[in-house]
């Protein structure tokens, strides 16, 4: 059975999407979580994920035949070629060439967003959303830029994810929704119906779930937050 290595629940937006492109897919996977406990050479975390990727960082996906993946983009890839039959891609060739660019779009932009407002799904910080929107340009343009998207997405194929089904492209947004409710940034009713559903899915709850059971403080990871008193 495939390996993942990925990074506590409640931070870790990376290892969130294979994780949960897996779960909702129904591939089966086993998991191993490697605590942050901090980034530097010589840590736990470091040693250990250095184990397994020359890189440093989760997620790390192991095949059944040994193969070693790395970087979100190519274990979604590595998935689509071996599991054809969970069209982990839209069918339509012009529908699945769009997935890819927002997907790619994903995974190497937002970067106001991702910077501002980091993933911690325990938390539920709207006043600091406020301040963020309030003064950060480009955390509302990275906003501006996804509504337009999702909208477009929703609107052409109808629902109720980004390409109808559930694809690859909602599983690497899928950290990103979490932002949008642990910040709450303001968003129109169709987007946020979007965002609600994401959260609703059976694979991102369980993640969700897992996030809450944690409970395990990193001040590194909390740059709005002392601890959870």
């Amino acid at each position: 059975m495939p390996l993942l290595y990925i990074g506590n629940k409640n931070y870790s937006s990376w290892s969130m999407r294979p994780w949960v492109l897996m779960r909702q897919a129904g591939i089966g996977f086993e998991e191993r979580l490697l605590r942050f406990d901090a980034f530097e050479a010589g840590s736990a975390f470091h040693t250990a994920v250095r184990a397994v990727n020359p890189a440093g960082k989760v997620p790390v996906l192991v095949t059944d035949d040994g193969t070693v993946v790395w970087d979100t983009l190519a274990i979604a890839e590595t998935l689509a070629e071996r599991h054809p039959d969970r069209q982990l891609w839209p069918a339509d060739p012009a529908a699945r060439a769009r997935a890819r660019s927002v997907t790619a779009e994903m995974h190497a932009g937002f970067g106001a967003l991702r910077s501002h407002c980091p993933m911690n799904i325990e938390a539920r910080l709207p006043e600091i959303g406020a301040l963020i929107w309030r003064d950060q340009a480009g955390v509302r343009a990275d906003v501006a830029r996804l509504v337009q998207m999702w909208s477009e997405l929703l609107d052409t194929h109808g629902g109720p994810m980004l390409f109808g089904a559930f694809s690859i492209a909602d599983a690497f947004y899928a950290p990103v929704c979490m932002r949008l409710l642990t910040y709450p940034l303001p968003l129109p009713p169709q987007i946020a119906a979007y965002v609600d559903r994401v959260a609703a899915l059976p694979g991102v709850a369980a993640w969700i779930a897992d996030a809450l059971a944690e409970q395990d403080f990193r001040d590194f990871e909390e740059p709005y937050r002392l601890d959870r008193t």
